[in-house]
């Protein structure tokens, strides 16, 4: 097993088409300008931004799917603020759509009328506890901001994703937000002890409690965390931290399929318990389009294998040696036949340049036309066989069809994107996005997952939430909304739909 050479880091870059929402509804002129000039009084007018210029930047969504309208967008100072914007907008009956760093993947942070709630303001540490590993944040605190908080006490925070650079901990918090550390600490809403929530009325809700334990009636928060804005306005939260691991080890393995795959996840979960803190799978496609589009990059392997998985060991005990335990681990997997080939890091550049050839498969694909792209999970054991079906079923509905599903294998959570054939118009290729979502939905519900993962279903898988989801869930997620928003001030039309003629969700 030999090491590989570390490259240079890059950027993700943006393939998809922008179509537009429908003209928003907007107040008239004269309620409009007052409710303008009541919020540039409170909030002064440098913080309510009218300007198109200023406007822009918050209008579409990461990936330029989707692109909406707004009468301003409101940069609040503190909670107190918040309050005050969303009362007056509650009271004039005009929509708030909150937003952090504007990089969601779903279009849940697109403004189809009224104004967009910037949280960015928000952006103190307000404490941090060592002793209870906890850290208390406001909403608009860029995560890479938070691990630095976290890092500064000794501790970790660990949740990890390609935006951490630019997302903010509200939005992470209110989309449910995943990354590669989900197999060993969880989703967002894993890592969160208490919130700070502005309601649809322009109460403030102050659960921030730092408890680990707390039976006090229902566990309010948890409505807030992945409600995607729709439910009431995160402005504060107590995050739970961990030990900051003193050793790891990344390996990349070369497998013979997907089903190898989850015997070698099996095998090294056995073997490191805990310490198996990431299992990152990508295809021989993957592979080689990062290989022929990213700068740097070198072949880790000698050969060409159908699957890899980047593994990673790691501990926070004194004097482990998990580059040993990896070894040891993937030695038994290659004398088994578990596994064709692996490299193991031998030190923190070449686990970085492991990693990088995963973390930059986005960008890589963007290389090769349109991608159409779905975030799902299904169960552990039936990932292999949702692989196996959904590509062989897009593969028979257009042939020359590229299918690269990678991402998340240990936690479930699959990117199955489709890269168009080659020579293929680009825009006739996203124009039969609708048609996959079918063929690949089907076959996770077939198999009892989630259309949606860890991106949330903001307003470009509404439609197929209410097409694949139970019809009591979905009626009491109508309820919850109707209950909390019963006038759909905030971020209405996104996850769940109340008004009779919602915006298309469809690209």
């Amino acid at each position: 097993m030999s090491a590989p050479v570390m490259p240079e880091p890059a950027s993700p870059v943006p393939d998809l088409p922008s179509p537009t929402l429908p003209s928003p509804a907007r107040p008239g002129t004269e309620a409009g300008a007052a409710l303008l000039a009541r919020l540039r009084e409170r909030l002064s007018p440098r913080h309510v931004l009218t300007e198109d210029g200023d406007v822009a930047p918050h209008l579409a969504e990461a990936r330029g799917l989707y692109r909406g309208r707004a009468l301003a967008v409101l940069r609040p100072a503190d909670t107190a603020e918040v309050a005050f914007a969303v009362g007056a907008c509650a009271e004039a009956g005009v929509p708030v759509v909150a937003q952090g760093g504007n990089t969601g993947l779903v279009g849940g942070g697109v403004p189809h009328g009224g104004v967009v709630l910037s949280l960015a303001r928000l952006s103190r540490i307000r404490a941090v506890d060592p002793v209870g590993a906890t850290l208390t944040v406001e909403a608009g605190a860029v995560l890479a901001d938070v691990q630095a908080a976290a890092e500064a006490a000794g501790l970790l925070f660990p949740l990890s994703l390609a935006a951490e650079g630019s997302c903010r901990i509200g939005g992470n918090l209110a989309t449910n937000a995943g990354g590669t550390a989900v197999l060993a600490y969880g989703n967002a809403r894993d890592l969160v002890l208490g919130l700070e929530v502005v309601l649809a009325d322009g109460r403030v809700w102050n659960g921030l409690k730092a408890l680990r334990k707390n039976n006090a009636g229902y566990d309010l928060k948890h409505l807030f965390v992945g409600s995607e804005g729709t439910l009431g306005i995160i402005t504060a939260a107590v995050l739970k931290l961990f030990p900051r691991p003193a050793s790891r080890a990344v390996g990349f393995v070369g497998l013979a399929s997907p089903r190898a795959a989850l015997d070698l996840f099996e095998r090294l979960r056995r073997a490191a318990g805990q310490g198996l803190t990431a299992f990152e799978v990508m295809p021989r496609f993957g592979l080689e389009i990062v290989l022929a589009h990213v700068p740097g990059t070198q072949r880790p392997l000698a050969g060409r294998h159908d699957t890899y998985a980047l593994v990673e060991f790691a501990s926070p005990r004194p004097g482990a040696d998990m580059a040993a335990e990896l070894e040891s681990a993937l030695g038994e997997a290659l004398e088994a036949g578990l596994a064709e080939d692996a490299t193991i890091g031998a030190s923190e550049a070449q686990n970085a340049a492991l990693w990088r050839l995963r973390e930059t498969l986005p960008e890589a694909q963007s290389r090769e036309g349109g991608s159409i792209k779905h975030d799902v999970s299904v169960p552990l054991a039936r990932l292999p066989e949702f692989l196996e079906r959904a590509a062989a079923a897009c593969r028979a509905e257009m042939p020359g069809l590229r299918p690269c599903p990678f991402g998340h294998f240990g936690d479930g959570n699959i990117h199955f994107n489709l890269s168009q054939p080659p020579g293929m118009d680009k825009a006739a290729f996203l124009a039969s996005w609708a048609r996959f979502n079918r063929i690949v939905h089907d076959v996770v519900h077939e198999l009892d997952g989630s259309i949606a993962a860890e991106h949330g279903v903001g307003l470009i898988k509404r439609d197929e939430l209410q097409h694949y989801g139970d019809p009591v869930g979905l009626d009491l997620m109508r309820r919850l909304k109707a209950a909390l928003d019963p006038h759909d001030i905030l971020n209405p039309g996104k996850v769940v739909a109340l008004s009779a003629d919602p915006p298309s969700a469809l690209p």
